[in-house]
């Protein structure tokens, strides 16, 4: 099942690899997150994940930059996304809120876009109110209590299945996505993964 899986990441990335040649070059078993599970601190100790998971963007699967997401989950629990999902790296979120602090008429023109809207809603974990040292009045202050900016496409198990037609519709929607990582791939430039 993970060569299927690997073989779906590969005809993914050449879809996407039409209108964002960066994240070509990345073999598709560099992209994909592992199916078992470290248990030591977790309640569920289920030894496997019941998740194929995942991340293709320049630099591969590393959270950042940000790039196109993929979770395939029986029961009507897949999905297709996008932008920054760990809300974890302090420097990423301070990043991304001082961009939009700056650049917010871009971020509407983003998020706006009726085609954007059509498909997609920002996500993410947010604060009760705007974080100090941001103006609370900001146009974009409910964006600027977010720890993080994603987007998440819900896929049925029949449209997985569906071959030709779900890498379609999969290509169609991280294009469609790509506006807004790019933008937050700007606010990121520059940041560093923490090290290990």
């Amino acid at each position: 099942m993970n060569g299927e899986f690997e073989e779906l990441i590969q005809a993914l990335l050449d879809r996407i690899g039409e209108f964002d040649p960066s994240v070509l070059g990345h073999a598709p078993k560099e992209l994909t997150f592992k199916l078992v599970r470290d248990t030591r601190f977790s309640r569920d100790k289920s030894p496997y994940n019941p998740a194929f998971r995942a991340h293709i963007s320049s630099r591969g699967k590393l959270p950042v930059p940000v790039g196109y997401y993929l979770m395939i989950r029986p029961g009507d629990r897949s999905f297709l996304g996008g932008g920054l999902f760990a809300d974890m790296f302090r420097d990423a979120t301070r990043m991304v809120r001082d961009y939009i602090a700056v650049h917010g008429g871009e971020w509407e023109a983003v998020i706006r876009d009726p085609a954007f809207q059509k498909q997609f809603a920002v996500g993410g974990s947010t604060l009760k109110k705007v974080p100090a040292g941001y103006d609370k009045d900001h146009p974009q202050a409910e964006y600027l209590k977010n720890k993080s900016w994603y987007l998440e496409y819900p896929i049925r198990d029949e449209e997985v299945l569906q071959g030709e037609v779900f890498l379609t519709k999969a290509a169609d929607l991280f294009r469609a996505m790509q506006p807004f990582n790019d933008y937050l791939n700007r606010a990121l430039a520059g940041f560093k993964m923490p090290e290990r």
